[in-house]
């Protein structure tokens, strides 16, 4: 029973997608040196994106945990399925912030009064699909903080790049969310949810995925550009355009039945494939 809780919790933050947002946030510290950071900036950025992560999932599952238990997907989730209280999982957020300030203040001084912006916009989100259906823009600005944050914290500094790295994830973020509406789509419309889905239909979803996949392409080749980046970190812009060419071509508007590779198998390979080139661009 001991191993029981910890194992809710990993479920609780679907611990296995932090696959998404990590590796860009070690991109971002990769290109913010143009080599390889400290051991010290690594395991305090981790341990700052573990803290962060988990507090906004367990925030959002707190926030829409009566939207949960009307959707048949997601009513056994820990919260309305009764496996985790919600005094325990009020707990687990206050421990995630905890760990999440602890990591901030081991890394730039910047850090230490910017961290309140992400941990707004946690908040803040799991309320937006309620009332808009730019909530999916959103959460793209929530996940492409996490370049922009590991930027600064082995840097101190800002610059224009650090933010067209932010927004190209951003934009990832946002074009696959815009997938991911597709599995609640009519729970959504009979709840009076709000998404790209409900408001222009299947067929606006898949354009609204495209156009921000397009433009998450052309703001790494910005990034790029304003870096004067190697060879290996255009290797892997082209690899990050391949993979979502064929993440689009794994779903049609009238055939959903791979949506879960699309979604979730395929956004993992792309972060992690990027990462990689990034970090051998940077190391060699």
């Amino acid at each position: 029973m001991i191993a029981v809780v910890p194992a809710r919790f990993a479920r609780l933050v679907k611990i296995e997608h932090t696959v998404f947002a990590l590796p860009f946030a070690y991109v971002g510290a990769f290109l913010a040196v143009g080599k390889t950071p400290s051991v010290h900036d690594l395991v305090w950025i981790t341990l700052a994106m573990v803290g962060a992560r988990s507090l906004a999932m367990a925030l959002n599952r707190l926030i829409d945990a009566g939207i949960d238990a009307r959707n048949p997907r997601t009513a056994g989730r820990e919260i309305p399925s009764g496996l985790l209280s919600v005094a325990q999982v009020l707990v687990f957020c206050a421990c995630s912030l905890a760990l999440f300030l602890a990591a901030v203040w081991q890394l730039a001084p910047k850090t230490h009064w910017l961290w309140p912006i992400p941990v707004a916009g946690f908040v803040v989100y799991p309320y937006l699909k309620r009332f808009t259906w730019l909530c999916h823009l959103w959460l793209g600005a929530v996940d492409g903080l996490a370049p922009v944050g590991a930027w600064v914290a082995v840097t101190n500094h800002l610059p224009w790049q650090a933010w067209v790295l932010g927004a190209a994830v951003a934009l990832w973020v946002a074009g696959f969310d815009c997938f991911y509406a597709l599995f609640d789509l009519d729970v959504d419309r009979v709840q009076g949810l709000h998404s790209v889905a409900t408001r222009f239909g299947v067929r606006g979803a898949f354009a609204g995925a495209r156009i921000a996949h397009l433009a998450t392409v052309a703001s790494l080749v910005g990034a790029g550009i304003g870096l004067s980046a190697g060879a290996l970190y255009w290797i892997g812009v082209g690899a990050v355009a391949v993979l979502l060419a064929y993440e689009h071509a794994l779903v049609r508007p009238n055939d959903l039945r791979r949506l879960d590779a699309a979604f979730f198998t395929m956004n993992g390979v792309i972060s992690v494939v990027f990462a990689a080139f990034v970090v051998l661009d940077a190391t060699t």
